[in-house]
């Protein structure tokens, strides 16, 4: 497939315009919102949840990995439901039932109830996130793409930081279930205006066959998967007969999958469109730019908890901190897109980010509070110009039919980046600290002479041993999280040089009305 551009008109029904078009974009952007929170606002959450309903905490693990297991395998089958059911109707069972799931975690009694309902949630919220960008596409007129993209994908980046801190104020103001039920008015509300603005755009459907051994296919692989990423950590990874288990079922899934999807005549996930060059670039250039800074949300809220002393609220503000810059760059790289080569756009957003990661590798447990704040300040403007030119570039050479499915896996390599990051920069972080660990003590100058010092200052023995010990704790979280931050910014460095990988997009047309003759 060439990089031509859509063969068939860009606005489906009625080209929107004022109040109308301002209506859809909120729509839109305001339901990645939701779905996307949902993956990380229940992170913080989980001891209480765990206590409330007489869980160990391990097992309460399982309301976050239920979620992210089917939020998961529902995304990349979005371009089926919208080509057999239509978007606009997909769109709006699924924020409506994203509301009924809501309720339903809100008033679960067990454990179990909740995760059967987490399930549903993710069944329901997966589809919203490409959905609302094949929408974003199809409907808002090109001239205001992109500062629709830009809107949305504030959102994007913006969710998955400000979860934990809603669900950290959640949790020590309130109980855990107002972290689902607050979501219900909203979804609803957002249900009545995308029927409201958005029916009209309904494009006409087909009877697309269901694939049944490719669905199966994928359920098994991206189950085996999330279930090994989330579980990973408490399991001693491949320490573990279960997690080898479930490494080798998504390995040989996966294979399978790829087989079948790519030689079945009416595949449930149309992978040959990455064939198209533009579009595989774009979701390499993701993969790891979003995975990188997926991991640095992880490891910094880690590292501020235990070496510096701040509470999770706290921690999540500082992280919180990117969504200022996120949201001032919006405008920003919308004009940006319009007037430059999107690659060079991108290029230059994942170097901001590079350099935030480049920056947290000379931290040290003294930094003040303000100091931690710049990176989060650079890497929030810096993903917004990443995000807005790879969303354009994601689907602008594909086909009009292609335009769902494109989304659904662009948002799938996103979310499946994002949960692959999480789980190797933890491990890493872990193996690190063990490792540096062992290297200060073994290479610890005269301990015997700190230890009789801290007594003669009127410690216990035991006081001074246990002071000793703390400080080569600190310092060996501190250089892992160092460690951790070099292999980031070389992630990063890599995703800005393979950008280059992609054909040069056409030029985006500014907002501006068209002239008339």
């Amino acid at each position: 497939m060439s990089s031509a551009g859509r063969t068939t008109p860009h606005v489906i029904g009625k080209e929107p315009t004022g109040i109308e078009l301002v209506a859809v974009v909120i729509v839109l952007a305001l339901a990645n919102f939701l779905a996307v929170l949902d993956m990380t606002i229940a992170n913080v959450l989980v001891p209480q949840i765990s206590g409330s309903l007489a869980a160990s905490t391990s097992n309460g693990t399982w309301v976050i990995t239920a979620y992210g297991i089917a939020e998961a395998i529902m995304v990349p089958l979005t371009g089926w439901l919208a080509e057999r059911f239509g978007p606009v109707r997909v769109f709006i069972i699924g924020i409506v039932g994203f509301a009924a799931c809501s309720l339903l975690c809100g008033v679960a009694t067990s454990l179990g109830m909740l995760i059967v309902f987490r399930i549903l949630l993710g069944i329901c919220g997966g589809p919203l996130i490409p959905l609302s960008q094949t929408l974003l596409v199809t409907i808002v007129p090109e001239r205001h793409s992109a500062a629709a993209l830009a809107a949305w994908s504030v959102t994007t980046i913006l969710a998955p930081i400000i979860g934990p801190v809603i669900g950290g104020w959640i949790g020590d103001n309130w109980t855990w279930q107002w972290a689902f039920l607050f979501k219900v008015p909203l979804a609803l509300a957002i249900g009545g205006l995308a029927w409201a603005v958005l029916r009209a755009h309904e494009p006409s459907t087909r009877h697309a066959p269901i694939d049944f051994v490719g669905l199966a296919l994928l359920i098994v692989w991206v189950g085996a998967l999330q279930t090994m990423l989330g579980n990973g950590q408490d399991q001693d990874w491949f320490n573990s007969s279960f997690i080898i288990g479930l490494a080798v079922v998504s390995v040989l899934g996966f294979i399978a999958f790829l087989i079948w999807e790519l030689t079945d005549a009416k595949p449930i996930v149309n992978l040959r469109i990455y064939r198209d060059r533009q579009f595989s670039a774009t979701n390499l250039v993701l993969a790891l730019a979003f995975g990188a800074m997926f991991g640095g949300v992880v490891i910094v809220p880690l590292w501020l908890q235990m070496n510096l002393g701040y509470t999770a609220t706290w921690a999540g503000f500082n992280l919180a901190a990117g969504g200022v810059t996120a949201i001032v760059a919006a405008p920003i790289a919308a004009v940006l897109i319009t007037r430059y080569d999107m690659r060079g756009v991108a290029c230059c957003g994942i170097l901001l980010c590079a350099l935030s990661m480049a920056i947290r590798v000379c931290y040290s447990d003294q930094i003040a509070f303000a100091a931690s704040l710049w990176p989060c300040y650079l890497i929030g403007a810096g993903m917004v110009f990443v995000l807005v030119p790879l969303l354009d570039m994601s689907t602008s050479s594909l086909n009009e039919t292609d335009v769902a499915s494109g989304a659904g896996q662009f948002g799938f390599v996103r979310t499946l980046s994002g949960a692959i990051a999480t789980a190797a920069v933890v491990a890493l972080w872990n193996d690190e600290i063990r490792s540096n660990h062992a290297a200060l003590v073994a290479n610890l100058h005269a301990p015997e002479t700190l230890i009789a010092n801290a007594e003669a200052s009127g410690l216990s023995p035991d006081a001074a041993r246990s002071l000793l010990d703390q400080m080569v704790s600190m310092q060996s979280v501190q250089q892992a999280t160092n460690n951790c931050f070099v292999v980031l910014t070389v992630l990063m460095l890599a995703a800005a040089a393979l950008i280059w990988l992609s054909p040069k997009p056409p030029m985006k047309h500014s907002g501006a009305p068209p002239a008339t003759p």
